[in-house]
């Protein structure tokens, strides 16, 4: 009997890539890991814990009220302790910044600038270095205070008085910033030079939001909870996300249903919502997902 094929062997564009990173919280370390298992060696500094802190703790504020997160964000990533306050902290920055080829940030402009991380000296002083400084807001924004919850409002993504399931402007930004690092690699590669790039957590939020500024997912729109085909149900044990959007799906759909037509026109209409609810609503999750694969439908089931 033959063998399985093996599993392709990891790609790594940052091998032989160093990178160092002050960036506290979510998106800074959680670009750091994607750099991580893209083959770059990444080396971080913390400030000292807060006295207050429990004993043993990081210096990074998540270490203390998501441990678990913090942990597997730093999974191989090497962390140092350097007060950039002190003497002996800013001595230590400076050693990785003379060994280190992308530096992360997440300081605001002025603070950067106290630490004497402008990017004018820093490149005078470490040519061979590119930055990637993450922002909460782009240009003269880079001050003002503000989380991921902000950056979303701005983009039109909260609906209601609920949180969102996810931080996605934080982890947009960290997808962004880890392209920025493979854009530094590769501007290096074909020029020769070292670029600092910024990335601003309200763009990410704006890129994730594009869709909905398009009137892909205001009410009504077809992936709104216009189409009939595509909404959140309740079966008979649970709920139902169901995604049969594409005119194939939906006739598949129909045909379980035992609706007569299957056109766009007709799904838009409330007698299919109406059809559509009654017969998810008298099905199990598991009549669901055996019809799934027997129709070839698309849905999830939930508990």
């Amino acid at each position: 009997m033959p063998s399985a094929p093996s599993a392709p062997a990891p790609i790594r564009p940052l091998k032989g890539v160093r990178i160092l990173s002050l960036a506290l919280n979510l998106p800074g370390p959680a670009a750091l890991m994607r750099c991580q298992a893209m083959g770059a060696t990444c080396i971080k500094l913390e400030p000292p814990a807060h006295p207050a802190a429990p004993a043993g703790s990081s210096g990074d504020p998540m270490a203390v009220y998501a441990k678990t997160a913090y942990d597997q964000m730093h999974k191989g990533i090497r962390t140092l302790v350097a007060d950039l306050k002190t003497e002996p902290g800013r001595r230590a920055l400076q050693r990785e910044l003379a060994k280190a080829d992308v530096l992360i940030t997440s300081f605001r402009p002025s603070a950067l600038g106290k630490l004497g991380l402008g990017w004018t000296a820093l490149h005078k002083q470490y040519p061979q270095l590119s930055m990637v400084a993450i922002f909460g807001a782009p240009g003269a924004r880079a001050e003002e205070p503000g989380h991921d919850l902000t950056y979303m409002a701005e983009s039109d993504l909260l609906t209601g008085l609920d949180l969102p399931a996810s931080l996605y402007a934080d982890m947009g930004g960290s997808l962004v910033a880890s392209e920025a690092v493979l854009q530094t690699r590769l501007l290096q590669l074909q020029k020769g030079k070292s670029v600092r790039l910024e990335v601003a957590l309200s763009d990410a939020a704006a890129y994730l939001g594009l869709p909905r500024a398009w009137g892909l997912t205001t009410p009504g729109a077809a992936v709104g909870g216009g189409h009939a085909g595509y909404r959140v149900y309740a079966c008979k044990d649970g709920r139902v996300a169901l995604a049969a959007l594409e005119p194939h799906f939906a006739a598949a759909l129909c045909s379980a249903a035992g609706l007569a037509e299957s056109s766009i026109a007709s799904l838009f209409k409330p007698a299919a919502h109406t059809a559509i609810q009654a017969f998810l609503a008298g099905k199990t999750r598991r009549q669901l997902d055996a019809l799934a694969v027997a129709r070839d439908i698309p849905l999830h089931t939930l508990k």
